[in-house]
């Protein structure tokens, strides 16, 4: 299976700020990488159509993301960007259920779910994202609380619907503070999320990836994306730096 590297931009960059970065990440990368690693930028919502331009005129292999979707489809709900919309851009992922969204913006289970099934109908990959604060985990409830977040965002997910999905486990005490989740962390963490998996009627072992988020960097994530389970990475910060990013992506042993 193939390895994939989602770089999340966050609240960063204008339209202009993110074509310089996305062409400065396809020039630095090493030919026929993307061959053999899925690669993914997820920008603002004001940059999806310069960067979708530029995929497509220079006909790259690197994958589009956005960072959310509407729970709803359609109709008088000022401000939010459907997954038709996004299909439209040629969007290939979304970003959803991320912790941020989950406490700044207050979303609920229900509404991830739906967000989820918005994505899958279109075709758009959801990077579904899932992890404990350190109250959770410091209580060691902290696999229920994640298997309740999983089991919650897939509800009512049919096989024959499903094209892919990527799992982002993500501790909120190692996002964006500088502290990564060692190696036997994530591995407890995901293989039970991925036995949990396993056990729902929609489950594909080649259409379901594994990915860990939180304070990736080219210091660890050789030890973490060489390990069997991990199928690659969300990347928050480092992704704003290309040197760092593609040191990133080239600490995958090919």
């Amino acid at each position: 299976m193939k390895k994939i590297i989602i770089g999340n931009w966050k609240l960063n960059l204008d339209h202009l700020e993110a074509i310089q970065l996305f062409q400065k990440l396809n020039y630095s990368l090493n030919n026929d990488v993307d061959k053999k690693i899925d690669i993914v930028v997820a920008p603002s919502f004001t940059s999806l159509r310069s960067i979708q331009t530029i995929i497509e005129a220079d006909k790259l292999n690197l994958f589009l993301s956005s960072q959310n979707v509407s729970e709803f489809v359609e109709g008088a709900y000022t401000g939010e960007v459907s997954s038709e919309q996004l299909i439209k851009l040629k969007v290939s992922y979304c970003i959803v259920g991320h912790s941020e969204r989950r406490e700044h913006f207050k979303e609920t289970d229900e509404s991830i779910n739906l967000k989820v099934h918005n994505l899958v109908n279109k075709k758009i990959t959801p990077i579904i994202c899932f992890g404990e604060s350190i109250e959770q985990r410091n209580s060691g409830k902290y696999l229920d609380y994640i298997i309740k977040q999983v089991d919650s965002a897939t509800k009512g997910l049919r096989k024959d619907k499903v094209d892919e999905i990527v799992f982002a486990y993500e501790p909120i005490w190692a996002i964006g503070t500088g502290e990564t989740a060692s190696l036997q962390d994530i591995i407890e963490v995901v293989s039970e999320v991925k036995k949990f998996i396993e056990s729902k009627p929609f489950y594909n072992e080649e259409k379901i990836k594994f990915v860990y988020g939180g304070s990736v960097s080219p210091n660890n994530s050789e030890e973490i994306l060489n390990s069997n389970i991990i199928n690659g990475a969300l990347v928050g910060g480092a992704s704003l730096d290309v040197d760092q990013f593609v040191k990133i992506i080239e600490s995958i042993e090919l």
